[in-house]
């Protein structure tokens, strides 16, 4: 199985938009030796749209611009794979991509092929400007670029990024695709984080070993700065974003810029890092957590993880300080433990390392506004 927990690396579309090139992606990639993120699972180094010529050559071959990319992709990804890492690239169902470069639309057997021939590792494969009548044959486009990459004999992921259209989530696995995207784009500001997550709880268990539901590129550590900078969240909103990303199991694909981030931000860094998110994200049993009380704006969640833990999360979307001085209380009966069992959680707070003691029969949260908590559980006798 190529993908048997969620993909992690970075992609350059949040910060740089149109304006990436040949240096930021090897800068990029260095960064993310020497900062360990390699070593922590982060091996994915992708470049998304605005890579290519606006035309493709007289062989109908797409051209990567020689300006962005004097090296050539292929050297690049080379550069890449020399770092230890996986080498990502982006084209589109359509005729043109979303920012109206060359799209694979019949072109997906000579693209996929040029991908191969470059080292390409995965594939973000978009689908803007598609033409009408194929508008709702969504699986029709993803399953014949599938075969496109299936045919080089290279092992590419392959990353199908449709927003949801005609229900994605339940016919994305035939395609063959390991990661696809169910939702809408992500910004960097808290509403669109709260709107994204939340959107997909319902389906969530569509996501499995082998394929993953995206949550979209992460926008955590970008502080208002760069081509998806939509107002910049706080350190509360940043933390509360990784937390619902790594318990809905979503691919971490960070969209900040990480050179010199553990010096200019140590807090995103110490965020992304964060040993106790990571198992949870990484979890080779991949199950969905369980919702109890399915309150839309203080959710809180339950997830049985692999080595018999629980992961608990309680989440506030809300701006009122009343509610967050409330709290969240979790009775724990509603999530399977009756105190006939005779047993309690043992709880370690994920964020700070705390050994929070045994709680029996329920917990109560308190919560800032905008704010999370998330706590690994294990059974203990009373």
């Amino acid at each position: 199985m190529l993908v048997k927990t969620p993909p992690m690396g970075w992609s350059s579309w949040n910060t740089f938009g149109e304006d990436i090139n040949e240096q930021i992606v090897m800068e990029t990639a260095d960064a993310m030796v020497e900062l360990g993120l390699r070593d922590l699972g982060y091996t994915y180094v992708s470049i998304d749209d605005c890579w290519a010529l606006p035309e493709r050559d007289k062989d109908g071959r797409m051209v990567a611009d020689p300006v962005k990319f004097p090296s050539g992709m292929k050297a690049l990804g080379e550069h890449i794979h020399n770092k230890g890492l996986k080498f990502g690239i982006y084209s589109c169902a359509g005729t043109r991509t979303c920012a109206c470069y060359p799209g694979s639309y019949e072109h997906e057997f000579l693209d996929a092929q040029t991908f191969a021939d470059w080292g390409v590792d995965t594939l973000k494969y978009d689908f803007c400007h598609v033409p009408k009548n194929m508008w709702h044959q969504g699986h029709i486009l993803y399953n014949r670029m599938s075969m496109a990459l299936k045919a080089t004999g290279r092992d590419i992921m392959f990353n199908a990024c449709n927003w949801g259209m005609d229900q994605t989530e339940i016919w994305i696995r035939s395609t063959g695709a390991h990661m696809y995207r169910s939702g809408g784009d992500m910004f960097d500001n808290f509403v669109n984080i709260k709107n994204n997550a939340m959107s997909q709880v319902d389906k969530l268990g569509y996501s499995a070993p082998g394929c993953f539901n995206d949550l979209d590129m992460m926008v955590v550590g970008m502080r208002g700065e760069g081509n998806c900078a939509n107002g910049g969240c706080s350190d509360r909103e940043y933390r509360l974003h990784m937390a619902l990303w790594c318990l809905f199991q979503s691919p971490l694909m960070l969209g900040c810029d990480l050179r010199n981030l553990d010096k200019k931000d140590p807090f995103t860094y110490s965020l992304i890092t964060n040993k106790y998110l990571l198992a949870v994200d990484q979890d080779p049993e991949c199950r969905p957590p369980f919702i109890p009380n399915r309150e839309k704006e203080r959710p809180y969640f339950c997830k049985c993880m692999a080595d018999g833990s629980f992961t608990l999360g309680f989440f506030n979307f809300t701006d009122r300080e009343s509610f967050g001085e409330l709290g969240a209380c979790m009775e724990f009966f509603d999530i399977g433990l009756s105190w006939d069992s005779g047993y309690g959680l043992h709880l370690t707070d994920m964020f700070t390392g705390e050994d929070m003691g045994l709680y029996t029969e329920n917990i109560n949260v308190l919560l800032p506004p905008h704010d999370c908590r998330m706590y690994r559980a294990v059974l203990e006798k009373r």
